[in-house]
């Protein structure tokens, strides 16, 4: 898909100017075709970027988490419902004896495909200790904190060893992306690393995999634990939430999250035979700036576009005010929330005198990249002509997802030097540490695409992890938001909310934050 670039002018700026326009920019994506088998009972589902890898330790993102889940098996994993917690997965018992040390028993009988055998602590420890290794530079090392290594005790018994007490990995680490367990043997066989999964061992078993369409799963004949309920999963890639709400109402899909400017029609005119959800997000979305770019050196004019963008204009444009402005990573309810943004609101005065003081009165040029979706083009396009109000001129570029998320990673080459402005998203877990994580020192051209390097922040950032004093630990994280803001390179916007919509047909298992655990999806027929 080819990239496109959008221009508007900051004169005569009104809400209902962008509240129209906020199709502009939007790309028409083809719909994967659904393959139909007779007698198979298929659940279909949207992802909204495609899974790029599915070894655990190669790639980290919610759809890869959300394909790996269904087909490997972790010693804990999440609760689906309301409330965060953890339950017992591949782990027949696990307890933490003492602050660095945490003892498991894993549940017999769980097979690997391809007659790969019967899972042990063998598998155990060669998943959790790969990600250290740094010839496999994996991209969710971090997740696990301070671990060190796993001694094992027995064929299904072993201790997870910490350097330090680390008490965030039971959320981020073993419950999440890293904590997933793969074959020893198959992996090694496979050099170590792999793309298409050459086992699994959950409920569902990896089928086929085209790379930008979808994922196929089917239901695994070896699993003895809790049944699988579809023949198949079929999970389809569709970057933009409005081409979903197309497949969905066509009935190409049976569950999708939708486009918070879609809520109210749905509210006012339900789909027939569907459920409408509104999840609390911990997803966080934030202008960035590129601080080692041969402009935006200049932390004055990092200021100056902080103070030059209208945040609630954004918000009511893009979100048609259904989604509250943010303080930092932190979404409300978790340590380290802040109670407010050091830069309150709009201030043209002040973006203008900081342009001056850089050398700049006469205003410069910019340059924005974002992903291709309604939501955040239409975000760009008041970020743009919010800053030519201060006589910033920013050109917005749109991307695909397979381009923008190649934009600031190092390891493909100096493109990273080009990139300026950005408007980007994370997922998150409830436990600050995994969101504070892309922003040290070490993740500097893997996600930390500002290149942001401060060493207060990176120290607070250790040293929260293993402080035990939750008072503590809020001041500590509130301070780090302190620092990326005050570093000019970042002006946080919102933590979104997460609209979704089902058939009735389907009984979906959903994280607190509405991420899918497709694994424990059921049929209601």
């Amino acid at each position: 898909m080819s990239e496109k670039k959008v221009e508007l002018s900051g004169k005569n700026l009104n809400r209902r100017q962008f509240l129209q326009a906020g199709a502009l920019g939007a790309m028409a994506l083809t719909l994967p075709t659904v393959v139909w088998a007779n007698g198979k009972k298929i659940l279909k589902v949207r992802d909204y970027s495609p899974v790029e890898s599915f070894d655990p330790g190669v790639h980290s993102g919610v759809p890869e988490e959300c394909a790996q889940h269904a087909i490997y098996n972790k010693l804990i994993s999440y609760i689906p419902g309301d409330k965060w917690g953890w339950r017992l997965e591949a782990a027949k018992s696990i307890e933490q004896v003492d602050p660095t040390h945490i003892k498991f028993e894993l549940k017999k009988g769980i097979l690997f495909t391809h007659n790969y055998g019967e899972m042990t602590s063998d598998d155990v420890k060669f998943s959790l200790e790969r990600h250290m290794d740094p010839a496999l530079k994996s991209q969710v090392k971090g997740d696990l904190g301070t671990f060190s290594h796993v001694e094992k005790t027995g064929k299904y018994t072993g201790v997870i060893v910490l350097k330090e007490p680390f008490q965030p990995i039971w959320m981020t680490g073993l419950a999440y992306m890293a904590g997933n367990i793969i074959c020893k043997k198959a992996t090694e066989e496979k050099g170590g690393t792999f793309i298409q999964p050459p086992c699994s061992s959950g409920p569902y078993k990896f089928k086929s995999w085209k790379p930008k369409q979808g994922t196929v799963l089917e239901r695994n004949e070896l699993w003895t634990g809790e049944p699988a309920e579809f023949d198949e999963i079929h999970i389809l890639v569709i970057d933009d939430e409005k081409s979903a709400e197309i497949g969905y109402e066509a009935g190409d899909i049976d569950f999708t999250r939708i486009s918070m400017s879609s809520l109210g029609n749905y509210v006012s005119s339900p789909q027939p035979n569907s459920t409408l959800v509104t999840k609390p997000s911990l997803y966080y979305v934030w202008l960035g700036m590129n601080v080692e770019n041969s402009i935006l050196k200049d932390k004055r004019i990092r200021q100056a576009v902080q103070c030059a963008v209208d945040v609630e204009l954004v918000l009511e444009a893009s979100y048609f005010g259904a989604a509250k402005r943010a303080t930092g990573l932190l979404a409300p309810g978790l340590i380290g929330h802040r109670p407010a943004n050091k830069i309150p609101k709009q201030d043209l005065a002040k973006a203008r005198a900081l342009l001056a003081e850089a050398g700049y009165a006469n205003g410069l040029e910019l340059t924005i990249d974002v992903l291709n979706k309604t939501t955040y083009v239409t975000a760009a396009q008041v970020i743009q002509a919010s800053l030519a109000q201060a006589g910033i001129k920013l050109i917005v570029n749109v991307h695909d997802s397979g381009t923008f998320w190649s934009l600031g990673d190092a390891s493909k080459g100096d493109g990273w030097k080009n990139v300026q402005l950005l408007m980007n998203r994370f997922s998150s877990v409830p436990e600050p540490y995994y969101a504070t994580q892309w922003f040290t020192r070490e993740q500097i051209g893997v996600w930390n695409w500002e290149r942001f390097d401060n060493d207060e922040y990176n120290d607070l950032h250790k040293a929260a992890a293993v402080e035990t004093d939750t008072a503590k630990r809020d001041v500590m994280y509130q301070r780090m938001m302190d620092l990326m803001e005050e570093s000019g390179a970042y002006l946080f916007l919102t933590h979104e909310a997460v609209p979704l919509i089902y058939r009735n047909t389907v009984i979906p298992a959903l994280r607190p934050d509405g991420v899918p655990m497709l694994r424990y999806f059921k049929s209601a027929s």
